[in-house]
């Protein structure tokens, strides 16, 4: 098998690795022409030391080169990234696997959703994602990890499963691509929040409610778009929002615990030197819902936090005493 891989970033690396070293040919493009550089030089990744690429992945920044004549093309671009790149792939013939997670900012379109914007509905066989808890520095040692794959197209969802197991790397189908695109986006959010719990000192307690109560909000987002409640209680949902939120391995969690320290957006973001992407979901999430009129409380205090710089501690205490309601309502 041919495969063009899109996107060189730490989880980029650590597939496009699990990929070559299953014995298939792997093409991989980055658009930052410096790193495709060093990689073709050093076949070394500044975020993962121990790894030592194999001979089997080629690098190249002409994304052309990338796509053509491939079997199956896997991206791993940033969430900001997504539109712009995969727009410029002319006639799609083989599947595409969507590894990176979140909501494009106004149209609210979950990533699978972007590609048949792109693609069309015509498309929508060749479209499929693969997602769950699994940090890229674990997964080069072959540590265990499970995760999902899902598709609009029952085979190209199960060529997913065939193409990335391994003894290491468990891989179950799950047919709700909406459900466990929605389940990756969220948890970065909460991740977030519970960063800024901890590096506020708030306790496990106050983190263990975030995590219960961040689940019921990607729940209740998922219900618009008719997704699987159950799926979000599953690896892509509740299991990805484990790792996140409770790994210091987490980008999104080591953010909050920056912010908490009295870093500023953008000083943080600079301090971590990768993509946060719950910084950019969490904009995208709270549209969604106040155009469907739903309270996602936790969303909304990481977006006053952020962006309208309040106190993390005084939102803390706002969430505290907002009005008894039902658990599940």
């Amino acid at each position: 098998m041919k495969i063009g891989y899109l996107g060189a970033g730490s989880w980029g690396m650590a597939l496009s690795n699990l990929l070559a070293r299953k014995g298939y040919f792997v093409t991989h493009w980055d658009r930052n022409k410096e790193k495709i550089r060093e990689l073709k030089e050093t076949r070394r990744h500044k975020r993962l030391k121990s790894l030592e690429i194999p001979e089997n992945i080629v690098f190249t920044g002409d994304l052309d080169e990338a796509v053509k004549d491939k079997d199956l093309i896997v991206e791993s671009v940033t969430s900001q990234g997504i539109r712009e790149v995969l727009s410029n792939i002319k006639n799609l013939k083989c599947p595409i696997v969507i590894t990176s997670k979140g909501i494009e900012k106004d149209s609210g379109f979950l990533f699978p959703e972007v590609l048949l914007d792109i693609f069309g509905e015509e498309n929508n066989k060749f479209i499929g994602c693969l997602t769950g808890p699994s940090h890229a520095e674990e997964v080069v040692k072959n540590l265990p990890t499970t995760v999902v794959s899902s598709s609009y197209d029952f085979s190209t969802m199960n060529l997913i499963a065939k193409t990335f197991y391994t003894p290491s790397f468990r891989v179950y189908p799950n047919t709700d691509i909406i459900g466990v695109s929605f389940g990756g986006a969220i948890k970065n959010i909460i991740a977030i929040a519970c960063g800024i719990s901890d590096g506020l000192g708030f306790g496990d307690n106050a983190k263990a409610a975030i995590m219960t109560r961040g689940l019921h909000e990607m729940k209740k987002l998922a219900s618009i778009k008719n997704a699987n409640a159950e799926t979000l209680n599953g690896l892509s949902g509740m299991g990805d929002l484990c790792v996140t939120c409770m790994s210091a391995l987490s980008r999104n969690y080591k953010f909050g615990i920056l912010f908490a320290k009295g870093y500023c957006l953008e000083d943080a973001k600079k301090e971590i030197g990768m993509a946060v992407e719950g910084v950019y979901a969490a904009v995208s999430a709270l549209q969604i819902a106040r155009k469907f009129d739903i309270p996602i409380p936790i969303t909304e205090a990481v977006n006053a936090v952020l962006y309208d710089k309040l106190d993390p501690r005084n939102v803390v205490k706002l969430l505290m005493q907002r009005t008894i309601k039902d658990e599940l309502k």
